[in-house]
């Protein structure tokens, strides 16, 4: 059983340097939580991602039912509402409840780590989808840097 579920945002590395830091940590299989796996920075969307990761030694599986809909990330990047797409994304996930089952069965039998592109893991869907994991039976949740580990440390925001 693994001790933890860690996540990880690639902001800011490159390729090389992201599958470095999963190695480190003892990560062998990634999810990727983002809803569409594109991405503009080289080595990052899915293909090239799983191609890069299975060299390394570690799976990659792709969640789409857990990135977040275009509607509410769209809405957040109009007006910046932390608290708004904090509650609209927690309502979306308490839907996906199988998923989360899912990925909590398999946290517990591997060192996965949830990814998306956001560095800061206080500002990223991907903290939520630990957190229902972890609710649902999984390991407790630790966050990834380029530096070090952080354990979750949930903060209420107000209402």
């Amino acid at each position: 059983m693994s001790a933890y579920l860690y996540t990880f945002g690639y902001e800011g590395l490159d390729i090389a340097s992201f599958i470095a830091r999963l190695k480190t940590v003892g990560i062998t299989a990634i999810v990727d939580v983002r809803e569409l796996p594109l991405s503009r920075k080289r080595g990052f969307s899915k293909t090239a991602l799983g191609s890069h990761l299975k060299g390394a030694g570690i799976g990659y599986f792709h969640a789409p039912a857990l990135g977040c809909p275009k509607p509410i990330r769209n809405r957040y990047r109009e007006d910046g509402d932390w608290q708004a797409y904090t509650r609209d994304f927690q309502a979306y996930l308490a839907t996906q409840e199988a998923t989360v089952q899912q990925l909590s069965k398999f946290a517990r039998s591997s060192t996965v780590c949830l990814i998306c592109f956001e560095a800061d893991f206080n500002f990223c869907h991907r903290t939520y989808v630990a957190r229902a994991t972890m609710r649902a039976g999984g390991p407790q949740v630790q966050h990834i840097t380029a530096k070090t580990v952080f354990p979750d440390q949930p903060v209420r925001l107000a209402a």
